[in-house]
């Protein structure tokens, strides 16, 4: 079969290119679809950063809520000492039973199928490759003191500081704390043409300019970051610790079975954006930890049959196959690296000098 229509045949990788490509215009442009004023758009509790900063979105993410409803309604609901159960509980319960709805059919999938922050950073990567950068991957030893970041993240701007916001214990803008430093603030609103978030609220309180100085900078780091390091805000995103959380409630899971050339192998390690280090020698769901987003490409890249499963339930998705795998790496190396593209010239046998 020729290169160019072998690049053609379908595959996971060019499949989860087609539904970031329509979630990253859902997300960023989605109100043409929905209408600039529905009340709640699609959604305002996604398991993915679709910015609230964003005009034209389709839909929030769910730390946008928490942190809210941890300012507005617990801190201020417990200050109050007044209707603790319809004020505070039955929203926060709310908003969590609804990310649980989404998380239930996709589970991390959301990170790396659906998140635009996650989509822009994955095709920044693929820039630096094609523009020669050095690829950089984070060693094992250094992934077990980043891992805590996203927790810590998480427990103290999502949560503990918008409800000290709301006890009046911290400044009023420290409401939202997470959402003035999330670099899908900046990213996905530049991709709207709205520049107004990348300007500092000068007049504002010293927590409002000290925030937004370390918002822009966090944003300009993972931009030029990504050009060399697959996902780099992924790995301390607190949306992804979130999902951390419920990852065993979900459908949708990947799987590993036990093979003898797996310890010997380590491809799938090579393949994953996340540079997780358990797959390649551990089995069944150990081997995807709290940082697999389920792209994928440890399945993709698996030079064996029917070793590594992307599941729904008790159904196989898809499996790795060596067949497939010869196909891939004719296009891409496991660690991202486009291969160029060989044009063939047939000679004709026939032809009479």
């Amino acid at each position: 079969m020729p290169e160019f229509i072998r690049r053609l045949v379908p595959t996971l990788g060019r499949f989860r290119l087609l539904v970031q490509l329509l979630t990253l215009f859902l997300s960023v442009y989605g109100s043409l679809v929905v209408g600039s004023y529905a009340a709640e758009k699609i959604s305002t509790a996604l398991p993915a950063l679709s910015c609230a900063y964003d005009k034209l979105n389709g839909g929030y993410c769910a730390l946008v809520p928490f942190q809210h409803q941890m300012d507005h309604r617990v801190g201020a609901a417990l200050a109050r000492a007044q209707q603790v159960t319809a004020q505070v509980l039955i929203p926060l319960f709310i908003t969590f039973a609804t990310f649980l709805a989404f998380f239930f059919v996709l589970g991390k999938a959301f990170c790396a199928w659906v998140c635009p922050l996650g989509t822009v950073q994955e095709w920044l990567y693929r820039l630096g490759r094609r523009l020669g950068f050095g690829q950089t991957t984070v060693p094992a030893g250094r992934l077990r003191w980043l891992r805590p970041v996203k927790w810590l993240i998480l427990l103290g701007l999502v949560f503990l500081l918008p409800l000290l916001a709301g006890l009046g214990y911290a400044p009023h803008s420290a409401g939202n704390p997470y959402c003035d430093i999330c670099p899908s603030r900046i990213v996905t609103t530049l991709l709207s043409a709205d520049t107004e978030e990348l300007a500092l609220r000068t007049g504002a309180d010293g927590f409002s300019l000290g925030i937004g100085i370390i918002g822009n900078l966090l944003a300009g780091f993972i931009v030029a970051a990504a050009l060399a390091v697959r996902q780099p805000f992924c790995r301390i995103c607190p949306m992804l610790a979130l999902n951390a959380v419920a990852r065993h409630a979900s459908l949708l899971r990947l799987s590993k079975t036990a093979h003898a050339k797996c310890d010997k192998c380590g491809i799938c390690t090579k393949a994953c954006p996340m540079d997780i280090p358990e797959i390649h020698h551990r089995h069944g769901r150990h081997a995807f930890n709290e940082d697999c987003t389920l792209c994928g490409r440890c399945a993709e890249f698996c030079p064996d049959d029917q070793v590594i499963h992307l599941k729904f339930g008790p159904f196989a998705l898809f499996s790795s196959k060596r067949d497939y795998y010869k196909q891939r790496v004719r296009s891409e190396t496991p660690e991202g690296q486009p291969k160029p593209i060989r044009i063939v010239r047939r000679t004709d046998r026939n032809h009479v000098a």
